[in-house]
């Protein structure tokens, strides 16, 4: 197929285009390079791109396209608190436009990202099929044709994030010798690795196509469920690091149990290849090999909210998320 990958110079993006790339399909990438040069090691591969923002996508855009797979958005909780209508126009809006447009242009496969994060305050140790009502704590919502409500992402990749649960413990051990929890670490988290979720993207995209409309797949293992003290705990085995709590913590009122047998039943040659204690010694290894400092773990290279300030307080951005001007310094890889 020829497959249109938003987002695709992103944390997962930059994992699953390259993947669907080398199962076969004809892939261009769609994205605005908000967070070009943010790289842990060696840059993203490059690939054909429509530098594009979703929120101006038309059906002129995406002639030829057999498939859409989603992941451009912002990306996390915080983001959502940066400005909620920013997120709801990008997120929400940007979303439906790209799906008629995809739809108008007679693309047929619509593959979007959600998150188990839409699960939110649960209020309940119980794991939550999908039938379980949505309590998410900011603006960050759903819609697709197909949606993959992914567990929380971890695991090392060209354009890491560090505002997410594993990563961020790893990169506070590697970096200061401590790791830190922002919370009581009693918070439930489903986890799976970057590389499982491209695994799981490609299962749907080429699933028949009856078997998969309109359906929601929270996407991680049973097993892959953790109270985040659990990883911190996987994070010290790993690195002999003690943990500590951090001064002013209080309890994360998120906290989810996801139950993952409707993926399990519906793909059972899907079988994921990692866990956390895979994935705690990839991202130890990957900061050493990258040479990552307490610099970076401060900085705002690897974590999005703070990219955008950056990037908004510079003027290189504007109020809307807009550049101002064009990225200084971005490789060019026009389709066409």
């Amino acid at each position: 197929m020829k497959v249109l990958v938003t987002g695709h110079e992103g944390y997962i993006g930059s994992i699953l285009a390259p993947y669907l790339a080398d199962a076969g399909h004809e892939v261009v990438g769609l994205d605005t390079g908000l967070y070009h040069g943010c790289d842990l090691g060696r840059p993203p591969r490059a690939l054909p791109t429509l530098a594009v923002d979703i929120r101006d996508v038309t059906a002129d855009d995406l002639g030829g396209f057999d498939a859409v797979v989603h992941y451009a958005a912002l990306s996390n909780d915080p983001i959502g608190d940066l400005d909620p209508s920013l997120t709801e126009a990008v997120n929400l809006d940007g979303t439906l436009r790209l799906a008629r447009a995809a739809r108008d242009a007679g693309t047929r496969r619509f593959v979007f990202a959600s998150s188990c994060s839409m699960y939110g305050a649960s209020g309940t140790d119980d794991a939550l099929d999908e039938s379980a009502p949505l309590r998410p704590l900011t603006v960050y919502s759903d819609f697709a044709p197909v949606s993959m409500r992914n567990a929380t992402v971890f695991g090392a990749s060209p354009r890491l994030r560090l505002d997410i649960v594993l990563n961020n413990l790893a990169a506070s051990a590697h970096t200061t010798g401590r790791i830190t929890l922002l919370s009581d670490g009693m918070a439930w988290r489903p986890l799976i690795h970057v590389r499982d979720v491209a695994k799981a993207a490609l299962a749907l995209l080429e699933a028949p196509e009856d078997g998969i409309r309109g359906e929601a797949y929270n996407v991680g293992t049973d097993g892959q469920n953790y109270l985040v003290r659990d990883l911190a705990a996987i994070l010290a085995d790993v690195t002999g690091c003690d943990v500590e709590i951090a001064e002013g913590s209080s309890a994360d009122s998120r906290s989810y149990r996801v139950d993952f047998s409707k993926i399990a039943a519906a793909f059972p040659g899907l079988v994921f290849d990692w866990n956390a204690e895979r994935g705690a010694r990839e991202l130890i290894d990957a900061y050493r090999d990258a040479g990552m400092t307490r610099g970076d773990f401060d900085g705002d290279r690897y974590v999005r909210l703070r990219r955008l300030r950056a990037l908004l307080e510079s003027g290189d951005l504007n109020d809307d998320l807009r550049w101002s001007h064009a990225p200084v310094n971005r490789p060019a890889h026009p389709v066409g």
